[in-house]
């Protein structure tokens, strides 16, 4: 993602971002809003990256409309928000130019900066009916999305440069260094303040659609963490440290998988996971490395699979040890992708989605491995299944 005119480039930079879709929709639903999108914008383009439209505005992403005939651009200029509820009755815009000619009355432009200050567009929403948009819990709401938006994509550049770094047989162990430095730090650092703030408003007596955006930032804010960390174990790795185990018994199994079942539910709201358990023996292994290989094969099921069917999980153990399985409906792998698809960085090229850097996959491979266990998949045009085996200790 480079913040010049390749504006293809960050349309698909946004387009990449699973949340942004989520965020659009708890927009126009929190305002009652029909029109919601992130905009790139500079000094003299506006270019929308993605949107929803119910109002039939007219733009899909990738359109653009005459930066001197929006807002957008005195909202780039002093890097604050424009919050009109009543063009028709606000003294400064009633008479101004760009709501005649769109027909809107009411509106919410919110900018997007990185953590860095570089500016990179808008959150907006518009309507051609007004609309209370100027009250705190809105406008704070826009705010938190503009950052979180801001953040990802400061992930997005900082981890494809990380990955081009770490693929050079030239890299050296200095700069790995401060890949694992500005992983571990400048990006963690913002993400544990979003999920701590999001974790104290829902200690708060939220009203129920509020609560839901809080939900729904807490689940950004974990599948972000989640690739922060299999990006540290890639680092971590190339170091020549491994993925390194903490091993506890007399732990349940069966809560701790429970629990990324929860998690990615809030992430993936309206998708159905059934599970199946029959964990009745004792199980020795790291709970963390396990919930997120767990985490990296459900995400992967849930993004890849069948929207309309459910995602099958199934644990148990016997005299072989642990066995956990993951079946999804959906296009079937092809057989050329299977052999490549526990490499770092390597992804699924018949599929149309382009989220993450193909790391999930490869880190569950190698937890598995630090376990003494293996990963395999197998893919049929009925289902694709993901199976873990471990020995037990």
């Amino acid at each position: 993602m480079h913040l010049n005119d390749n504006f293809q480039t960050d349309v698909a930079a946004i387009q990449g971002i699973a949340a942004v879709s989520h965020i659009l929709d708890v927009a126009c639903r929190m305002t009652g809003m029909g029109f919601a999108a992130v905009a790139r914008v500079t000094e003299d383009r506006w270019v929308a990256c993605q949107l929803i439209d119910t109002v039939d505005f007219g733009l899909q992403p990738g359109g653009e409309l005459k930066i001197e005939t929006t807002i957008c651009q005195e909202v780039r200029a002093r890097q604050e928000p424009v919050v009109i509820n009543h063009v028709a009755e606000n003294e400064y815009y009633a008479g101004h130019l760009v709501p005649a000619m769109y027909g809107f009355q009411s509106y919410i432009s919110m900018p997007i900066i990185l953590p860095d200050g570089r500016f990179f567009g808008t959150l907006c929403a518009i309507d051609p009916r007004p609309a209370c948009v100027d009250t705190p819990e809105i406008i704070g709401m826009f705010k938190l999305f503009a950052e979180l938006i801001g953040f990802h994509l400061s992930a997005q550049e900082t981890l494809a440069a990380s990955a081009a770094d770490l693929t050079d047989e030239r890299e050296t162990a200095e700069i790995r260094e401060q890949v694992i430095a500005v992983l571990g730090h400048d990006l963690r650092n913002p993400l544990s303040a979003i999920s701590a703030g999001a974790a104290l408003l829902m200690r708060l007596n939220l009203e129920h659609k509020a609560a839901e955006i809080v939900k729904l930032m807490l689940g950004t804010a974990a599948r972000m963490n989640r690739l922060v960390e299999n990006m540290l174990d890639f680092a971590r790795g190339r170091l020549g440290d491994g993925v390194q185990l903490q091993l506890e018994s007399g732990r349940s199994l069966e809560t701790t998988l429970q629990q990324v079942i929860s998690e990615l539910t809030t992430i993936y709201p309206g998708r159905v996971i059934d599970s199946r358990w029959s964990i009745t023996m004792p199980v020795t292994c790291d709970h963390a490395r396990i919930a997120q290989l767990f985490s990296n094969l459900l995400g992967n099921a849930l993004d890849h699979g069948a929207a309309d069917a459910p995602v099958e999980v199934e644990a148990s153990t016997n005299s072989g040890g642990l066995e956990l399985s993951l079946t999804n409906s959906g296009d079937p792998i092809p057989p050329s992708d299977i052999e490549r698809i526990f490499q770092p960085f390597k992804r699924d090229r018949s599929r149309t989605k382009r989220e993450g850097l193909g790391l999930g996959l490869f880190i569950a491979a190698e937890i598995a491995r630090a376990h003494g266990g293996s990963l395999a998949v197998s893919s049929t045009p009925e289902k694709t299944r993901f199976n873990f085996i471990m020995p037990l200790k």
